[in-house]
């Protein structure tokens, strides 16, 4: 590849604000040990003084593929980044940024702007206290990078909403990969697996969530908390989501009556096993049944 390739003062129209997310520049910079920084070649637009930094009105998401060096902002203290780390940079927000004499770097990076992004950080997917995301070295993200350098030199039409749509993909990926790497790195994940595990096997059983933590040997808050944050459900309603998905089977595959069903699942109480599918299906058991049972008749009479 070659030390660098920058694409700035991509066009924007009214129509392409409206689609909620434009890009400004997209590039990549090979910086060598010793060399200056930001180069000479450095984008004019976004030129800066290491010492006195800067402000952009844009987000912009840089991926460090090789080397190491430091980051600072308004909101967040100094930060090593080092190869397989990204670093997010807020509009508005003062930041400085360089790789260390030593290692020189390589980085991509892309520029962008809109409703979208600011949604995300209002929702708090991103946080400007935060800009460091450890996603490790990926090809695929190289990949998406290089897909959006080839767009944004041709330019063709409708480029925009394909550049958007690379954006989309970074920061899914930025956002998943550094979620995953921040629980690999508390070890929950094989904990996690442990207890979907214990859940799945004891299906049939009326198993609470404060037994699966003591058959982890974690307190129970804690074992709520980080089950919650990894797979986005709670314990209690994490196991009733899987009874649900297993009395679905039962009712398709089965003569087994709601009331056995229930029981079979380890619900106490029948009419509220019948309750709680209503409210996750949207149908009653019966009439779920109807309609998937109907369907398997309908299957074997055309088979």
């Amino acid at each position: 590849m070659d030390s660098s390739i920058h694409t700035e003062y991509l066009i924007t129209s009214n129509r392409d604000i409206d689609w909620g997310l434009t890009v400004n520049s997209v590039g990549f910079q090979h910086i060598e040990p010793g060399e200056v920084y930001p180069p000479l070649n450095h984008p004019t637009r976004y030129l800066f003084n290491v010492a006195k930094g800067r402000i952009l009105n844009e987000y912009q998401l840089l991926y460090i593929t090789q080397g190491y060096g430091d980051f600072t902002s308004k909101s967040s203290t100094k930060c090593h980044v080092a190869e397989g780390n990204m670093f997010l940079l807020f509009p508005d927000e003062w930041h400085t940024y360089k790789p260390n004499k030593l290692s020189g770097w390589d980085e991509y990076w892309i520029g962008f702007s809109g409703k979208n992004m600011d949604d995300r950080v209002l929702s708090n997917f991103f946080n400007i206290q935060k800009p460091i995301l450890n996603v490790g070295l990926q090809n695929n993200l190289v990949s998406i990078y290089l897909e959006a350098i080839s767009i944004a030199k041709d330019q063709n039409a409708g480029f925009q909403q394909l550049l958007s749509g690379i954006v989309e993909r970074l920061l899914s990926c930025a956002y998943a990969y550094n979620k995953l790497a921040s629980f690999e790195e508390m070890k929950v994940v094989k904990m996690i697996n442990k207890a979907k595990l214990i859940i799945q096997e004891s299906l049939y059983t009326a198993i609470s969530p404060e037994e699966v933590a003591l058959k982890l040997n974690m307190s129970y808050s804690w074992f709520r908390k980080v089950f919650k944050q990894y797979t986005g459900f709670a314990p209690m309603q994490y196991i009733n989501e899987m009874k649900i998905q297993k009395s679905k089977d039962l009712l398709t595959n089965t003569d087994l009556s709601n009331i056995e069903i229930a029981y079979k699942l380890g619900f106490d109480n029948p009419n509220y096993f019948c309750t709680l599918f209503k409210n996750k299906v949207k149908v009653t058991p019966m009439k779920y049944r109807a309609i998937t049972q109907g369907r398997n008749i309908n299957a074997k009479l055309n088979v």
